[in-house]
């Protein structure tokens, strides 16, 4: 009973041990083999797990579209306030892949990104051949951009507005609008200012959007140093643009906005946007779980679009109007181009009351990124953005009429699209379930090892204890008895003489 005692209490002392020391292993090296498996399969390198991802974006992405309807032309043409009407969404399926993929010897790698776009009748409320009332685009703006040539000229830009009966606004199909329309306005402003509008053709707010790419982009791979992933190292070849009035605001920072580099902090992120043509930075908002997969919210702060006098860091992006709306016209051909967010979220309120039928709102005007914090891949995203225009009444251009100066929004959209089906469930396993699986197993065999090597103390003590009493020490002075002999009576009479006796 005592050997078994004994033996169980070395059993149990050896498995404490043994989950004490593979549970400190887990928890010393646990972090360590993890980290070294996201900087292994993050990188820009085609043995990797995220680089398909990378190449070919699996995510659908989806781009809505809504466009704000002018309900009163006619009266805005005698200087009333425009009424809004918004249109939509048209929705449309958006795919992207890279191609031309080159890798160079200073761990970077260079691609150009195409976007197709498809309309999603189901998913839309409204087709694209439905007609939409907006501003006359091209004329409009062309109107700003000659307000400070000679008169003649204008005069002259008038007359053949008149002889090709153009107005200030036009009655469009959705189509139209997003993908081009031939206009014999396009030829007429050309003869007259050559250069004012440089292009020829159709013309359409998103005809450059599809079957197109974002420019070339060479973005660093993170092979040396895992913290410059995807951080944009040159745009078209530049390493700045020249947009913009200041060196700050000339900068291409950040990413190419689809995937940061890992082990991200609760602080910001920075992406460059060909769209938005400057770069953007977005700030923490707060952390939060998509489908299980912990996150980072990052959001845009209010200075983003900003003036130069609320927040002077953008005044290199000026001349500026009210805050909360960006003048794009030096990267927009000069044309009187402002982005804002979507029904001026965020912006001075003086925009919103400038017109009627907006109503901005946090919930369906924000933009938001979700990001694992840990690879630093999005798994939920919305980007949106307003396209608005300035227009006026300009003398000798009798078409404007008595239009009161206004930014006048003309669409806004959102791009869309969230981790989900097999990406998803291969991310939360690999990413999420196995990390947690390893941490939770640490503090289980941490947790046992203690009881464990405090029962097998328990046990060796109380076999030490029992063998002791069954053997107590021997009294002082008591001589140890003679061993019994077989020959030896065990009671003998003491009347009975002794051999020694008789004999004597």
């Amino acid at each position: 009973m005592a050997v078994a005692r004994r033996r169980l209490s070395v059993g149990l002392g050896l498995a404490g041990v043994a989950c004490a020391l593979l549970g400190g292993c887990l928890l010393l090296l646990g972090p360590v083999i993890i980290r070294q498996q996201v900087i292994k399969n993050v990188r820009i390198n085609p043995s990797s797990i995220s680089f398909q991802m990378w190449k070919d974006i699996p995510v659908p992405f989806y781009l809505s579209v809504h466009f704000f309807e002018v309900l009163n032309p006619k009266e805005v043409l005698q200087g009333a306030k425009p009424v809004l009407g918004q249109r939509g969404p048209y929705v449309y399926r958006e795919y992207r892949n890279k191609t031309n993929i080159t890798f160079h010897d200073n761990d970077t790698v260079s691609y150009l990104e195409y976007r197709n776009l498809f309309f999603q009748p189901h998913l839309s409320n409204g087709t694209e051949d439905e007609y939409v009332v907006v501003p006359n685009i091209l004329m409009l703006g062309a109107a700003v951009m000659m307000e400070k040539l000679p008169n003649f000229v204008k005069n002259l830009l008038s007359t053949a507005l008149t002889l090709l009966k153009q107005e200030a606004f036009m009655n469009r199909t959705v189509g139209e609008i997003m993908w081009g329309y031939d206009d014999p306005l396009i030829n007429a402003i050309n003869m007259i200012v050559p250069g004012l509008i440089p292009f020829k053709g159709k013309f359409g707010l998103f005809i450059d959007f599809n079957n197109s790419n974002t420019g070339l982009f060479t973005v660093n791979t993170g092979m040396k140093d895992i913290s410059q992933v995807h951080m944009v190292d040159s745009w078209n070849g530049l390493k700045k643009v020249n947009y913009w009035r200041s060196s700050q605001c000339n900068m291409i920072n950040g990413t190419a906005g689809e995937m940061w580099p890992p082990f991200m902090s609760p602080t910001s992120l920075e992406f460059y946007s060909p769209d938005a043509c400057r770069s953007m930075t977005l700030v923490y908002e707060q952390s939060g779980k998509f489908q299980g997969v912990p996150t980072y919210r990052f959001v845009a702060p209010k200075t983003l679009f900003a003036n130069g006098t609320d927040y002077p860091p953008n005044e290199g992006f000026c001349p500026c109007m009210q805050s909360g709306i960006q003048n794009v016209s030096t990267c927009r051909l000069n044309a009187p181009m402002f982005i804002s967010h979507p029904h001026f979220y965020n912006a001075d309120p003086a925009l919103v009351d400038a017109v009627e039928g907006l109503h901005p709102s946090k919930e369906q005007h924000g933009l938001f990124l979700d990001v694992h914090p840990m690879t630093g891949i999005p798994m939920n995203c919305s980007i949106k953005l307003q396209l608005n225009l300035y227009i006026k009444h300009v003398a000798g251009i009798k078409q404007t009429g008595d239009i009161k100066p206004v930014v006048l929004p003309l669409l806004w959209f959102a791009e869309s699209g969230s981790i989900e089906g097999a990406v998803l469930k291969q991310f939360y396993t690999n990413l999420v379930l196995l990390p947690s699986v390893l941490d939770y197993l640490q503090y289980i065999l941490l947790g046992l090892s203690v009881p464990l090597i405090i029962s097998a103390a328990v046990l060796m003590a109380m076999t030490q204890r029992n063998a002791g009493e069954r053997s107590p020490g021997a009294p002082a002075g008591q001589s140890k008895p003679p061993p019994s002999s077989e020959t030896t009576p065990l009671l003998q009479d003491t009347d009975t003489p002794s051999h020694d006796g008789a004999e004597a």
